[in-house]
């Protein structure tokens, strides 16, 4: 019978995860259904169970959760503002050379220089933002 409790308990841990996602009720959750299997296969008394339980919980809850948060936790960074212009496209405004130039990226004016230093790039023409370099993009035509 205290096998089905400790069942049932953790699929309703395992379940309730769905709303918080920081993986807490989900070890709980493991934790409850190890202490089901122990209790169902040799039918131990409810200290033996809450030992299992919380040594199951604490080793769960130190072990995996944290491995579990680093690999899920956290979204990776979204690029913005300047982090965010390397692999676009840009309209050539005035010539770009080693000295001079600007360029226009997502509606926006930028002074531009090459990325090779002895290139040049005519006014009208698509380059590629290849990073932003202080107040300069440093663009390139490609082969």
């Amino acid at each position: 019978m205290a096998a089905i409790v400790w069942l049932v308990a953790g699929i309703l841990l395992a379940a309730a995860e769905m709303l918080t996602g920081d993986f807490t009720l989900l070890m709980l959750g493991t934790a409850a259904l190890a202490t089901a299997g122990v209790s169902g296969l040799a039918n131990t008394s409810v200290l033996v169970d809450a030992i299992v339980f919380g040594v199951s919980s604490l080793a769960l809850m130190l072990v995996v959760r944290p491995v579990l948060l680093r690999r899920f936790g956290s979204p990776p960074p979204t690029p913005t503002n300047a982090d965010a212009l390397p692999g676009k496209t840009a309209h050539v405004l005035e010539r770009v050379n080693e000295h001079t130039g600007r360029v226009k990226i997502g509606g926006e004016v930028w002074s531009a220089r090459p990325l090779n230093a002895g290139e040049e790039y005519a006014e009208g023409e698509t380059v590629q933002v290849m990073k932003i370099d202080g107040a300069h993009a440093v663009v390139w035509k490609g082969p």
